[in-house]
This record gives C-alpha cells, sequence and structure tokens, in this order.
C-alpha cells in the first residue's frame, strides 16, 4: 500500500459523506456573505467608518481573510478522526500489516486532510471571483490579486489546521473531548494574540495582520491621524456612522514574511517526523473486563442448575421515567470523572463571577464542554450499530427519543442552575426564558444535525462556530439571550424550536418506516 492510495482513499472516503456535502453547501452560504451588498447592513472587515471599494483587491484579500479564519475556525472538526475512523472500519490494521512507516501514514493523513480543506478554499475562491462580478463597480478583474492572498494567506493556514488534527489524534486519539476543547481554546488564544510588528506578522499562523494593518494604515493617511483606530474582523451587524469608502490596492509581501509562509508548511512537516515514533500504529488494546475470569470459577458452581421459579419476575414497565433515567446516566457517565471537576468549576464561576460575564463568557464555554455529550445523543445507536435493536422498542419516538432529547435539556440546565437562580433572585424572568430556551435549542440542534446526518460531525463545527461567536459578541447568532435583544428575539428563537422539535420528529419517523 502506498502513500498516494491511502490519502486517494481517505480522501473519497470523506467528501462522498453526507456531512461533507451539507458543510460544502454551508461554505458556499458562508462565503456569499464574506463581501456584503451595496447596502447591506453588516460589514465583515471594516477600519473605524471605511471599507474598500468593490476591486479586485478588496474582494480577494478580504474573502482570504475571512476564509483563512472561518475554515481555520470549523476546518479542524470536519477533518479531526480520520485515524479513528481507521480503527473503527479495521483500516488500520491492514495499513498496520504493510511496510509503510509511521511518517508516510501519518504524513498521508495531513495531505487528505488539506486536500478536503483545500477543496472548500477552492469553492470559496470561486465564488469570491463570482462576487466580484455580481458587485462590480466598474473596476477591471485582475486575477493576480485573487491568486495571491489565497496562495500565500489562505493555503498554509489549512496545512496547519490538517496537521494540527494529525497531532492531537496521535496524542488525545481516546480523548475526543480534549481534541475538542483544546482546539477551542487554542484557537481562541491565536486570534486574540495581536500583531503589530514585522515579527509579530511572522508568527500569525491565520496571515491576516499583515493585511489588516496595512488597511489600517492606509485608513489612517485618509484621516491624517497617528492614533489606534477601531479595526472590526467579522459580522458587525448596522452600521451607527455613514460608511465611507477607500482604495485598496493590495499588499505587496515582504520576502521574510513570504519565507515565514514557508516555514510554517516546514514546521507542519517536522512536527510529523517528531510525532511518528508516538504513533500507536493500531496496536490499541482493548479494555478488558475488571471481573474475575471465567477460569477461576469452580467446576461445582457452573454446573448448578437454575432453578427458574426462583428467578425474579420480570417487570414490564411502559413509562418514559426509567429509559430516561438510563439516557441521563449515559449522559453523566460519558467522558472521563475529572471533566466533571471543570464542569463544577464552571458551576462555581456562575455563582462568584459578576453575572454579565457569567451570562455572555462562563456560560457558552461551559456548554460547549459538553459538545461530546450532545453530539452522540442520537447518533449513538448507529455507531454502535444497535439502531436496529433500538428502533424496535415499544414507541421509539415518544419514549426513546423523548427521553434523550429530555435527557440532554436536564443536562444542560443542571449546568446552568446556579445562574438561573441568581437570574430569579433578582425577578429577570426574560433572561431566566431565554436560558432555559437556549438549553432547549442546543439540546434539538444537537438531535437534529444527528438524526439527519448520521453523524456528529456537523453539530460539532457548528456548536464551535455558535460558543465562538457567542463569546465575541455576535448578535446574531446569541441563542441563550447573553446580549441584549428586542421583543422579537424570543419569539423568533420559539419558532426555530418548534422548527427543530418538526424536523426531528419527521425525519426519525421516515427512518423507522426504512427501518
Amino acid at each position: 500500500m502506498n502513500t498516494f492510495t491511502i490519502i486517494k482513499s481517505d480522501y473519497l472516503q470523506r467528501t462522498r459523506s453526507y456531512t461533507f456535502l451539507v458543510t460544502l453547501c454551508i461554505s458556499l452560504a458562508v462565503a456569499y456573505t464574506f463581501i456584503p451588498e451595496p447596502n447591506a447592513t453588516y460589514s465583515t472587515i471594516r477600519i473605524s467608518n471605511y471599507v474598500g471599494v468593490y476591486n479586485s483587491a478588496w474582494i480577494a484579500y478580504v474573502t482570504a481573510i475571512m476564509a483563512s479564519i472561518f475554515l481555520s475556525l470549523v476546518g479542524f472538526y470536519l477533518v479531526n478522526g480520520s485515524i479513528k475512523t481507521d480503527i473503527q472500519t479495521k483500516a488500520g490494521q491492514i495499513v498496520a500489516s504493510t511496510p509503510i512507516s509511521n511518517f508516510r501514514y501519518l504524513f498521508s493523513k495531513v495531505l487528505s486532510n488539506f486536500l478536503v480543506l483545500l477543496t472548500i478554499v477552492l469553492i470559496i475562491f470561486s465564488m469570491s471571483i463570482l462576487l466580484f462580478f455580481l458587485y462590480n463597480e466598474g473596476f477591471t478583474f485582475e486575477l493576480l490579486q485573487f491568486i495571491k492572498p489565497y496562495f500565500f494567506i489562505t493555503i498554509p493556514a489549512m496545512f496547519f489546521i490538517a496537521t494540527l488534527a494529525v497531532i492531537f489524534e496521535v496524542f488525545f486519539g481516546k480523548y475526543s473531548v480534549i481534541q475538542n476543547v483544546g482546539f477551542f481554546f487554542l484557537f481562541f488564544t491565536l486570534m486574540v494574540l495581536p500583531a503589530t510588528t514585522e515579527t509579530q506578522f511572522l508568527l500569525d499562523v491565520f496571515g491576516s495582520e499583515i493585511i489588516t494593518h496595512q488597511m489600517e494604515n492606509q485608513v489612517k493617511e485618509i484621516l491624517q491621524s497617528n492614533e489606534s483606530i477601531g479595526l472590526n474582523i467579522g459580522y458587525v451587524i448596522g452600521n451607527e456612522k455613514e460608511i465611507k469608502r477607500f482604495n485598496f490596492e493590495g499588499v505587496n509581501f515582504p520576502t521574510s514574511f513570504l519565507l515565514s509562509r514557508i516555514g510554517w508548511i516546514l514546521l507542519c512537516i517536522i512536527s510529523i517526523v517528531i510525532i511518528s515514533p508516538f504513533f500507536h500504529r493500531f496496536n490499541v488494546k482493548e479494555k478488558m473486563s475488571s471481573k474475575k475470569s471465567t477460569q477461576n470459577v469452580s467446576i461445582s458452581k457452573t454446573n448448578n442448575e437454575v432453578v427458574l421459579s426462583a428467578l425474579p419476575k420480570a417487570q414490564i414497565n411502559y413509562g418514559i421515567f426509567s429509559l430516561l433515567k438510563t439516557e441521563l446516566l449515559l449522559l453523566f457517565r460519558k467522558g472521563k470523572k475529572w471533566l466533571w471537576i471543570i464542569n463544577l468549576i464552571g458551576m462555581g464561576l456562575l455563582v462568584v463571577l459578576p453575572l454579565e460575564i457569567a451570562d455572555q463568557i462562563v456560560l457558552p464555554v461551559l456548554w460547549f464542554l459538553q459538545v461530546n455529550r450532545l453530539s452522540e445523543l442520537t447518533t449513538k445507536e448507529v455507531t454502535n450499530n444497535v439502531h436496529y435493536f433500538a428502533f424496535t422498542s415499544y414507541k421509539p419516538l415518544s419514549r426513546l427519543l423523548v427521553s434523550q432529547v429530555l435527557a440532554g435539556i436536564i443536562l444542560m440546565l443542571f449546568l446552568v442552575f446556579p445562574l438561573l437562580i441568581r437570574l430569579l433572585f433578582i425577578a429577570n424572568f426574560t433572561a431566566v426564558f431565554s436560558v432555559v430556551s437556549g438549553g432547549v435549542f442546543i439540546t434539538l440542534l444537537a438531535s437534529t444535525l444527528g438524526i439527519v446526518t448520521k453523524g456528529k460531525k456537523l453539530f460539532e463545527v457548528l456548536f464551535f462556530m455558535i460558543a465562538y461567536a457567542n463569546i465575541n459578541g455576535a448578535k446574531l447568532l446569541d441563542y441563550f439571550g447573553g446580549l441584549t435583544h428586542n421583543a422579537n428575539y424570543i419569539l423568533k428563537l420559539t419558532g426555530f424550536i418548534l422548527l427543530l422539535i418538526i424536523i426531528t420528529f419527521l425525519k426519525r419517523k421516515i427512518d423507522l418506516k426504512k427501518n
């Protein structure tokens, strides 16, 4: 088995999946919003109250920066788990029996990850060109202006994410929650680190700081001011001031910066060389039961007759409480016990921190820590290949599915119970309703996406985006009322919840008929 075969089979397996198709559609929709319409009430990159005219350079660099950040944000969750898939499909044992080295195997995984992300980059690149002709304001189309930022900014960032996914899986393969949460905090740290000097630009893995710095300097020249001005990257809804235009003509990247982008790629390759000896090469020992071996049981005991009349009689229970109890136990026992120490610390912070910080920062982080629990809420039967048995249970819709959703909601509300008490104490009933609705919404979102895609990848990607957006104060994705909203907020959130309920039960009903 050669490297090309592994890359090809891995790439085809991922790109042919339903999850990838949905992610591709979402990427197209998001890429369309990277460049606002001329009369749009939002902006993606704005320096003070200035944005660039819609020439080739502005559209190319803005979409390249947004693609670098957006795909770095979701790309890790999209490509992570390739080694785990080989373990589950037993393809890893075949690979282990071949003479392929650890480095070649791991590097092939990096390349397949990179190709998956590169496919989405090419789609966004094509969308950016389409947007230029769609919003063209009489400027000449310059293909080189589109190629430069994508080649020097976005592509190296994607290679870094592809490598990081493999590194995380080699060291934390058994602990997917550490991978998910660890990347969340790593990404947030990399995004908040400022870069204002040439040396710091070289250390910017996303490559966006050098571009935004030159944009900011150009606006300073227009304003004839050396003072710091506001620069916003992301979706800023509403324009408090009248938008002004300036002519951005691209960036002449210094040689040191171009070498640093090559350096990041070389560093990724060296990292794979370093971690190769630590790869288990699919020599994964299955957990053995701690119970005594049956060999130690005496023959006299094994030959004892079983008296049927002495056995307790089976009791039939058609209620939902026993199933709800089981689902709750599965949720609370999932993962390592030390993770509950982090959860308890988060619950404590909801008590001692100021209400604004607790509601806007601690709550979304605490709920995101449960991403592994929620992502398998309605997919664990399919993952463990027991869905045929589960679907034949008594009233699988009104008992099994309802108990799963209720268990998820109870878990989410239990984690924020201290915050709910504080809000009730100050008689902020609107905030209480918003938090409760947020717990219901995110649980239903996990259930819906799990049933529709029969996997957990898409929910992990979306949940990460939503959590990151909420920490950064994005009102559009605030699902638990952490920010100030108008009267229509609760009505819209309730509508989304009802829609998710309808989709969840209709899709599961269709699946039951098929099986």
